[in-house]
């Protein structure tokens, strides 16, 4: 045989074209997962970053409710005012957010119910809260202190 009719050893046209198939089938597969896998990173994180925000969110309240002596709700201003003979610290509930002085905890608010002593009030003197925060089912936040003498003497 001559050199120019000898054949030389290679792929097909159709033979390429079912691999070159194959593999955007393979690499579209992987993009699909990897799209869930991102979706289902940025969930956990977004979950992680509300429920860090209400336990910070708790922490402060149970700190504040036992260093201040008095606790006064307004529920018109959704606003509570906690005070001692030194200092006096005042935390705002909005709808998308909680103020307390210069920090913001970016929560939802859904639900407050101020107490003093085993009744609920809407204005004056509490001794406890009950606040439901953050998206989906929310949070429930129960915070409370013991009443001082001075609670029941100016009342």
């Amino acid at each position: 045989m001559s050199d120019a009719t000898k054949k030389i050893k290679a792929f097909t046209l159709h033979e390429m074209l079912v691999v070159l198939l194959i593999t955007v089938l393979v690499v579209g597969m992987a993009y699909s997962v990897l799209r869930l896998v991102q979706t289902q990173m940025n969930g956990i994180s977004s979950n992680y970053e509300e429920m860090t925000e209400v336990r910070l969110l708790k922490q402060r309240l149970w700190i504040d409710f036992n260093q201040y002596d008095r606790v006064w709700y307004n529920a018109a201003n959704r606003e509570l005012l906690l005070c001692n003979e030194i200092s006096e610290v005042e935390y705002q509930f909005q709808k998308e957010l909680v103020l307390k002085g210069q920090d913001t905890f970016h929560l939802k608010t859904k639900e407050l119910l101020a107490y003093f002593e085993v009744g609920i009030i809407n204005e004056g003197e509490i001794d406890a809260i009950d606040l439901y925060v953050g998206g989906g089912n929310g949070t429930r936040l129960f915070v409370f202190k013991r009443n001082s003498a001075t609670s029941y003497i100016n009342r």
